[in-house]
């Protein structure tokens, strides 16, 4: 859902629509990802339009980099003791 509103603001019913999920469901998860603050929604008639909230995501960006900088130090230690190793027993 995330994904598809990236690119605009989209109805509820076009939301759903491709999930396969009954329409409660999808209102009730679009309730839980407005009260994250990571979408907004408002209602014109009928039709509720939800748009993603770009700028909440960068906090989740940040923890994501962290992680990816992590893991690759962890790799790159990891890759260096399998080398040593590989180089003590070519000896």
């Amino acid at each position: 859902m995330l994904t598809k509103l990236a690119a605009r603001p989209v109805s509820v019913t076009d939301l759903a629509g491709p999930t396969g999920l009954r329409l409660p469901t999808v209102m009730r998860h679009l309730s839980v990802l407005e009260e994250a603050g990571l979408i907004t929604t408002a209602k014109d008639g009928r039709v509720r339009t939800c748009a993603i909230v770009p700028e909440a995501l960068g906090p989740a960006r940040t923890w994501l980099d962290q992680q990816e900088a992590l893991w690759e130090a962890q790799l790159d230690r990891l890759d260096a003791f399998v080398m040593k190793k590989m180089k003590g027993r070519e000896e």
